[in-house]
């Protein structure tokens, strides 16, 4: 099976505070294709910084019942490297979901570039602070950079 370009990320809840609110948006990319979700591990850290590490079996049976959907087809491609990674930045007292999903909605247009003979020579996701930055810029601040000596 060919898979489309496939990321990670981590999202902390700071206070251990995840009460499962991300499901439902998580449930919407994922029930629309636009998702795969490969890998998931959930991941708690205590106020002595003992770390315990859950994947979807060991998660209680409310929560575990909630993210079966979405993770059908997971696997456990996470390695105890990248889990030992994670821990080493978690903050105390937080709470970690590590995901790792294929963008399924880019596997046609990868597939219509390879036909084509093209290929990827650079991408990169940019944070949001940096995409809201640019939107904010005004031209008179630009203007006002070039004028100054």
């Amino acid at each position: 099976m060919s898979l489309g370009p496939v990321e990670y990320i981590v999202v902390e809840f700071p206070g251990n505070q995840f009460k499962g609110d991300i499901i439902p948006a998580l449930r919407e990319v994922v029930d629309k294709g636009i998702i795969r979700i490969i890998d998931l591990v959930f991941m708690r850290k205590d106020e002595q910084g003992n770390l315990s590490v859950m994947e979807l079996a060991d998660l209680e049976k409310e929560a575990a019942e909630a993210f079966a959907p979405l993770a059908r087809e997971a696997s456990t491609l996470f390695s105890d490297e990248d889990v030992k990674k994670v821990g080493e930045v978690m903050e105390k007292n937080s709470s970690v979901a590590l995901l790792l999903f294929e963008h399924v909605w880019a596997t046609r247009f990868r597939d219509a570039v390879l036909a084509a003979n093209g290929r990827l020579i650079a991408g990169e996701r940019i944070p949001k602070e940096t995409v809201d930055a640019a939107l904010a810029w005004k031209p008179e601040e630009q203007k006002a950079l070039e004028a100054a000596p």
